[in-house]
């Protein structure tokens, strides 16, 4: 058993690319968020930067760290890969409200020139409104987690390093849509009252316990490939489905249940109320200016 761990880990080397590309979004960031901290230290809360930079860790941690040496072996291991991507990097990043850090961090030629004007084409205007509305975001968070735990999907992924990327990367990016209504980074405009949120959240948990009562209670392993890897840590093939499983369902249940019960008690209180007539009062001041200065982020 720990000849086999070894094995894994010795053939185990960090991804570069990967790991250089979040290198560089975190000192964008801040960088980012270090100028607007000496302009308006109050605009951006140190709480915010923590917490993007512990996503980008997290998410590091799902496909750069020596987890990803193990999730051909264990399901179980896959299953904490998956969970790191959907429920744990994308609501810390969102958090982090991302936008205004980076739109100070990169080379302002690049933003006032061609980013500027990437933002303001309408078609690009009009893709993000349709990518940002709860339904789609509900939609696409749906489809790709069902889609690809099932046999054949998974088992394309974990033949093939390029689709196993591509899984990864549709988990991540599913998420970050489906967490943008629940997070609403600014300076995004809600789609949705926020008393909609709690049942957004509920019904997001519909894909996530179908795909975890499966796991846990089907009598067969679901997936071939893990039914002939080497049994490492003496768990079998069945016991790590079910495992998997019941981790999916108890993280997923988790991590949707508190947010949801944090958001009630905000709209319920009285702190909350008034928060929300103010929010109102930014939107409609955003909404007024976004068409004829959407450049006004940057100075």
């Amino acid at each position: 058993m720990l000849f086999d761990a070894q094995d894994v880990l010795h053939s185990w080397f960090p991804p570069i690319p990967i790991t250089f590309a979040l290198i560089v979004a975190a000192i964008v960031y801040s960088r980012g968020w270090l100028r607007r901290r000496n302009a308006f230290p109050h605009e951006i809360p140190v709480w915010r930067f923590y917490s993007f930079i512990g996503g980008l860790f997290a998410l590091w941690v799902a496909v750069g760290s020596p987890l990803e040496a193990f999730d051909d072996e264990l399901l179980s291991i896959h299953m904490v890969q998956h969970i790191l991507l959907m429920a744990v990097a994308p609501p810390l990043i969102l958090l982090g409200a991302p936008t205004l850090p980076f739109l100070h961090g990169l080379p302002q030629f690049f933003v006032r020139g061609a980013l500027g004007s990437l933002l303001r084409w309408p078609p690009v205007q009009w893709l993000a409104c349709v990518f940002t509305h709860p339904v789609f975001c509900w939609l696409a968070a749906t489809i790709v987690l069902i889609g690809w735990h099932t046999p054949r999907a998974f088992e394309l992924a974990l033949h093939s390093q390029s689709w196993h990327e591509v899984e990864h990367a549709c988990f991540f990016t599913a998420s970050i849509l489906f967490w943008w209504p629940v997070v609403q980074p600014w300076p995004s405009i809600p789609r949705w009252p926020r008393w909609a949120i709690p049942l957004y959240l509920f019904l997001g948990t519909i894909a996530n316990d179908i795909v975890s009562a499966f796991l846990a209670l089907y009598d067969r392993v679901l997936y071939p490939s893990y039914a002939s890897t080497p049994r490492l840590f003496n768990i079998s093939p069945l016991d790590d489905q079910a495992f998997a499983g019941a981790l999916m369902w108890v993280f997923g249940t988790f991590v949707y249940l508190v947010p949801a019960v944090a958001i009630t008690m905000q709209i319920l209180s009285p702190i909350g109320a008034h928060r929300q007539f103010k929010a109102r009062g930014r939107e409609n001041k955003l909404t007024a200016l976004q068409p004829d200065r959407p450049e006004m982020e940057v100075r």
